[in-house]
This record gives structure tokens, sequence and C-alpha cells, in this order.
């Protein structure tokens, strides 16, 4: 690590339709990192997927209109690199390095395991699951399978590919229609539920294929249960905690992306109002499921309470939103971990997670 201040990238922005709200998240992260023991670089990634150092300054995380080419990076996969080339004129490149990335990254692209590939290719201790957890925790169709096998409860789902649909629709929804409705449609990847579609009336259910197709090759299609919904963060890496539950009361159709960023009329109740026994439940199951996943770093789960008092996984988020008033840090800082500290945790976990792997043997020639 370079002298006695860790230098820490953070990532944001990004080739996601969750791009917006990466950027919100990462300005959170930024504000409340600890300057007395981390020098830090903004790093944001274009639409396009171009990569660039930002100024160590609030705007950075509002105004992208100017993007000077000298500041264009590449995040090296030669771990003599330690982090970045700065591409300083096109004959020239200038090493960049960094002590530790956090990926601020919702969504494909960013929070699916293809950034965490190139730093672990690269050597670099990152913040978060690992290139695993990060894509199967993004895969929703292969999530809930790995939570089924792991004895986890799911609801029932079915999934099919977008080549499927546009060849034989018929046949999609003649089976579709034989189920209970409401029925939920999504894109197998992507998050802040963007792409998803509450269907009461198998009339609408052509629709909803559509606009989840847009977004993914493959679309889920899940039952609607019925219970309360509850969200749990975990932190940690082999030895994980979680926080005290919350519960969200949605006053739209569902939870979706305009409640949870453009009209702010959810209802996130902190703690929920459980009994003992459905508190221990709820952050059971989350910790069963990061640790199903090999989750390391954070995560948040999400639960259904059903009427019948089980505990059914909805999903895990291995990057959820992190803006001051997002559920993972209000959680945390609820179980009495402030949000300055949760920052300071989640890096230092990183690093542990980065010296742990150190250990591991790759050459066999070498003992």
């Amino acid at each position: 690590m370079s002298g006695s201040m860790l230098k820490v990238a953070i990532l944001y922005g990004g080739r996601s339709a969750e791009h917006e709200v990466s950027m919100r998240s990462a300005a959170s992260v930024f504000s409340a990192i600890d300057r007395n023991k981390f020098s830090v670089i903004p790093v944001f990634i274009t639409k396009a997927g171009v990569w660039y150092a930002r100024e160590d300054d609030n705007s950075s995380f509002s105004r992208t209109e100017t993007l000077p080419q000298d500041q264009r990076l590449i995040l090296s996969p030669d771990p003599q690199d330690m982090g970045f080339l700065l591409n300083r004129d096109q004959n020239r490149f200038e090493k960049f390095p960094v002590d530790v990335v956090f990926p601020v990254l919702h969504g494909t692209y960013g929070e699916d395991g293809t950034v965490q590939g190139l730093l672990d290719l690269a050597e670099i201790p990152y913040v978060g699951c690992g290139t695993l957890a990060s894509a199967v925790g993004m895969d929703k169709i292969v999530m809930k399978a790995v939570f089924r096998d792991c004895g986890l409860r799911v609801g029932p789902f079915s999934w099919f590919y977008r080549s499927q649909w546009n060849n034989n629709p018929d046949l999609i929804l003649q089976e579709l229609r034989k189920r209970p409705l409401p029925l939920f449609v999504k894109p197998a990847n992507l998050g802040s539920s963007i792409g998803i579609s509450r269907v009461e009336s198998f009339s609408n259910l052509s629709k909803s294929i559509d606009i989840a197709a847009i977004y993914d090759r493959r679309i889920l299609v899940e039952d609607g249960i019925q219970g309360r919904e509850l969200e749990v963060s975990v932190l940690g890496n082999e030895n994980p905690e979680a926080s005290i539950p919350g519960e969200v009361i949605s006053h739209a159709v569902f939870y979706d992306y305009d409640e949870k960023y453009l009209h702010d009329t959810a209802e996130l109740i902190i703690p929920a109002k459980l009994t003992k026994d459905e508190t221990l439940m709820a952050q059971d199951a989350a910790l069963k499921a990061y640790r199903a996943l090999d989750g390391t770093g954070l995560a948040r789960v999400d639960v259904f309470l059903t009427t019948d008092k089980q505990v059914v996984i909805n999903e895990i988020n291995t990057l959820p939103g992190f803006t001051s008033i997002s559920m993972y840090p209000k959680l945390w800082e609820a179980t009495g971990l402030a949000y300055g500290k949760l920052v300071e945790r989640l890096i230092e976990l990183a690093l542990d997670r980065y010296r742990d792997k150190k250990v591991t043997l790759t050459d066999r020639n070498r003992k």
C-alpha cells in the first residue's frame, strides 16, 4: 500500500440503466469518507463505458459535461501497475496507482462481476462481493436456483429467453396463463426495479414481457408473494453480521423505480415491528443467503414474511443503494454503526479479503 494515507478510488456512473442512481450513491460515499485516513479519487465511467479521473470535489458527481481527454483512465489488468494508467496523450501513459477501489456501481457492467473480475486480475483490493457472488447476485434466475438448492425458501418462478418470446409468444403466454395472478415480470439482470412490471390481468402480460425484454435476453416471471416486505443489511466477510430488519410499505402498485427515487412515497419503517423470533428468522435467512453466494463486504437481502410466518427470500443486492437515505446504511445506522464508520469498515473488509486471497497459492512450483 502506498504511504500512510490510503488512496481510495470511488468508481461510479457506468454502462447501466442505474447510472444516475450510482452517481447519487457515490456522492454520499464521497462526502462521508474520512479525509484524515483516506485520499479520494473519483473515477467516473460514462454511459458509453469511458473512464475518467475526476476532481476531488462534490461537483464531480453532478457535472459530467467537461471531461478532459488527458484525464482518461484505463484500469490495467497487470498487477505490477497497481491500478490505473492515465492517458496523458496518444503515445504516453502514466501510472496512476491506488490502494483500494470502492465500486459504487449498480446494475450491469459494475455490480454483476465484470468490474470485480477486472480488479481481481489487477490484484487491487476492492470493496464488496467478489466476482462469483456479484455475478450470481445480479442474475435473479441463477440466484434463486442457488438459494433453493441451499435449502432457502424462494417463491415459484420460471424463465425464458427473449429469442423464445420473439419466436413463439403464444406458447409462453399459454403456460403463463396457468399461473395465479399477480405475476411479476422482470429482466434477469438489473436492479432498482427497472424493467419490472406487476401483472394483474393477463391482457397486460405481453406488454410487460416486451418491457423486460428491452433490458435483458432472459426474462424472469415470479408468482406474487403475500407478505410483509423486509430488508436486512449484511456486513462482513467469513463471519458476517446482520442488521436489524426494516420494512418497506409501498403506496404504489409495487415498490418500483419511481417510488424509490422520484416520488419518495414509500414508508421505510426502521426497525420493522417484529417479534424477537421474527427478527431472528429474517436475520438468519439473510445470513444464509449471503453465505450461499460466498458474499463478502456487504449486501442487502430482501425477504417476505408471509402470513404463516415463513421467510421467503426475494433477492440479494450485492451493491445496494448507498445514498444517505438508502435502506442499507440506514439499517446499519439504526443498528449502531454510523454512515462514516460503515464506509471505513467496508474499506477494512476489502483489505482483509485482499490479504486473505494473497495467501492462496497460484503457482504449483512455489511452496
